[in-house]
């Protein structure tokens, strides 16, 4: 299966950590614990029959064969403690591999830690530090128009880390949003993707 439909899910969709996931019910509130792997809902895979249901990419479903079609689910993302809620579609067919199946607009929700988790092994501490909370960040340029904390990122001041990834949304990620930046093809980036992924892998602990 591709990197990309594959996301580490440690409910709540965090990276690499054990949670808990809530399950909001019409009579009370229930916790519901799982971890493992996600697939990211596309065509492609449809097609393919690897899941036997569509999801609305713009829809908040999620398909979950242990739990009830229709049961509200609160997902956070723990680094800025923001959430959705989320709904269980009908019973689909997907691989077992996977405990969940969900859409492509809940999976940017932690893009932070969908990255993360993905490269960990083959970068160092710090390099995995700044993808894991380059998302909380970024929110420092943004964050105020839209009602939110822009500073939330100070929590981490104390952070061996933390000036190097308000460097690098500075330099980096914060440049990326200028509509007049001539960015450059995903082509000119496979050799340096390549180049890291050739690397044997290695884990931090």
């Amino acid at each position: 299966m591709k990197l990309k439909i594959i996301i580490f899910l440690a409910i709540i969709l965090t990276s690499c950590e054990t949670t808990n996931k809530k399950v909001i019910t019409n009579k009370d509130f229930k916790n519901y614990s799982n971890d493992g792997f996600a697939l990211i809902f596309n065509n492609d895979i449809f097609k393919k029959r690897i899941v036997s249901k569509k999801i609305d990419q713009r829809s908040l479903v999620i398909f979950n064969n242990k739990l009830k079609k229709d049961t509200d689910i609160k997902i956070t993302n723990l680094l800025n403690e923001k959430y959705l809620i989320a709904k269980v579609g009908k019973n689909s067919k997907y691989p077992i591999f996977y405990n969940s199946v969900i859409s492509e607009r809940i999976a940017p929700m932690n893009h932070s830690q969908y990255a993360a988790s993905i490269i960990r092994p083959y970068v160092s501490e710090k390099t995995y530090w700044i993808i894991l909370h380059h998302g909380l960040f970024q929110t420092y340029y943004s964050a105020h128009h839209l009602g939110g904390d822009r500073n939330a990122r100070d929590k981490f001041k104390d952070h061996k880390y933390y000036q190097d990834t308000v460097d690098f949304c500075e330099k980096y990620d914060q440049s990326s949003f200028d509509p007049n930046y001539k960015s450059m093809s995903l082509e000119d980036f496979e050799p340096m993707v390549k180049k890291i992924f050739d690397r044997k892998p290695f884990y931090h602990h």
